[in-house]
C-alpha cells in the first residue's frame, strides 16, 4: 500500500536538505511571477531557472523530472515556461523525453492572460522510455481542478500512469504541491508520494485529497 507525506515547509529549503532515494521521480509546477509581489520579470525568470535546476539536480539520474507549466502574458509579452524548463535542463545535461500539450479550454477558445493550454515536459539524465509505449502528445481535457492554479486530474493521472508503467519509480516528490492533486493521482497507481507546500491550509488539504475514478473527480 502506498504512503503519502506532506510537509508544510519551504519547498526549496526542503529539497536542499533532503537527499532523495533511488527510484524517486520529481513533479514540479513552479509558481509564476503573479505570486511574487514586486519582483521584476527578469528576476523571476532567474528564480524560475535556478529553481528548475535545483529540482532537476535532485532527481536521481535513472529517474525523471516532470514539469507542468502554463505560460503567461506579462505586459503584452509572452513568457514561454517550457523554454525556461528546457534551458535549465540543457545546462545540466538532462534530455527531453517528451513534451505534451494539455488543453485547458477547447481548441479554438480565445483566452486573455493565461493561454488555453499547459505544457507537460519530462526530462531525465539516463532513463530513456520505450517508444513503442508512447502516448498522445495532446491531452484534450485537463480534468477537474481543486483550485485555479491546481493541476488538472487528467493531467495528473497521465503522469502517474507513465511513471508506474514505464519507469522504475516507487516514490514521487512534488514541491509546491498545492492542494495535493498530483499526490492523490499517485495514490491511484500505488506510488508513494511526498508533497511540500508552504501554505498550511493547502498542505492540510493535500494530506487527504482523493480521486474518485468512477466520476473522474477529486474528493475529500
Amino acid at each position: 500500500m502506498s504512503e503519502r507525506k506532506v510537509f508544510c515547509d519551504d519547498a526549496l529549503v526542503w529539497l536542499e536538505n533532503n537527499p532523495l532515494a533511488p527510484q524517486t521521480s520529481l513533479i514540479a509546477s513552479l509558481p509564476d511571477i503573479s505570486e511574487f509581489s514586486g519582483m521584476s520579470l527578469e528576476s523571476w525568470k532567474q528564480w524560475f531557472q535556478a529553481t528548475a535546476k535545483l529540482v532537476l539536480s535532485k532527481t536521481p539520474s535513472d529517474s525523471v523530472t516532470v514539469f507542468y507549466q502554463s505560460d503567461i502574458k506579462h505586459e503584452s509579452t509572452w513568457v514561454d515556461k517550457s523554454y525556461l524548463c528546457q534551458k535549465a535542463a540543457e545546462e545540466l545535461g538532462h534530455a527531453l523525453l517528451w513534451h505534451k500539450i494539455v488543453c485547458r479550454f477547447p481548441a479554438g477558445t480565445i483566452t486573455f492572460g493565461r493561454p488555453a493550454y499547459s505544457h507537460m515536459l519530462c526530462f531525465s539524465k539516463n532513463f530513456r522510455p520505450d517508444l513503442s509505449k508512447s502516448t498522445a502528445d495532446v491531452l484534450p481535457d485537463i480534468g477537474e481542478k481543486t483550485w485555479e492554479r491546481g493541476m488538472g486530474l487528467e493531467a495528473c493521472l497521465s503522469i502517474a500512469k507513465f511513471l508506474k508503467e514505464q519507469t522504475q519509480t516507487k516514490t514521487i516528490v512534488h514541491p509546491f504541491c498545492g492542494e495535493g492533486s498530483m499526490l492523490a493521482a499517485a495514490e491511484v497507481y500505488d506510488l508513494n508520494a511526498i508533497g511540500i507546500e508552504r501554505s498550511p491550509k493547502r498542505a492540510e488539504k493535500a494530506q487527504t485529497l482523493k480521486v474518485d475514478l468512477d466520476s473522474r473527480e477529486f474528493s475529500g
